[in-house]
């Protein structure tokens, strides 16, 4: 068992936690005068790229849980950003649909988060900010693909 003492200033979970919630939390200043709040945005950022998808097709693309999604929606419904209509294909689904109102947002609210990364990155050079964007990349793809893979395997290891 190791006696060394955990750092939080040189662990990276640490730090990418802390890191999201000054984020989220800069955003969400920045987009509270457009009554948004951070998980509407991240929903209309991908249904400015490609309107009317399914709740199922929003938890994929986000990573989010059915039931965040489920409750993101319904607020966003209720705040008139969209409205949930049938599939012409599986009447069965429902797909979310931008309102006028989120379209007209959209500038707005991508210049906001523009604002916010670059007050984030400001600190940064150019070529720093392009590694730290693939290094970011490449380890949210590694727990990515960790987490799909399924629990870690027990029995060898072994604290040290």
């Amino acid at each position: 068992m190791s006696t060394e003492i955990f750092d939080k200033d040189d662990s990276a979970g640490f730090l990418a936690n802390q890191m999201a919630r000054l984020f989220a939390a800069g955003l969400a200043r920045r987009i509270r005068p457009l009554d948004l709040a951070p998980a509407q945005f991240m929903v209309l950022l991908e249904l400015w790229r490609q309107d009317a998808l399914s709740q199922a097709e929003l938890v994929a693309r986000l990573d989010v849980e059915q039931a965040t999604m489920a409750n993101t929606l319904a607020r966003m419904e209720r705040d008139g950003l969209i409205q949930r209509l049938p599939s012409k294909t599986d009447g069965r689904v429902r797909l979310a649909c931008l309102t006028d109102r989120a379209r007209a947002l959209r500038r707005p609210a991508t210049a906001a988060a523009r604002a916010q990364n670059a007050e984030a990155l400001a600190g940064l050079t150019p070529q720093e900010r392009g590694a730290f964007l693939r290094m970011m990349k490449a380890v949210a793809d590694t727990m990515r693909t960790a987490r799909d893979a399924g629990p870690p395997a027990t029995g060898g290891a072994r604290d040290e």
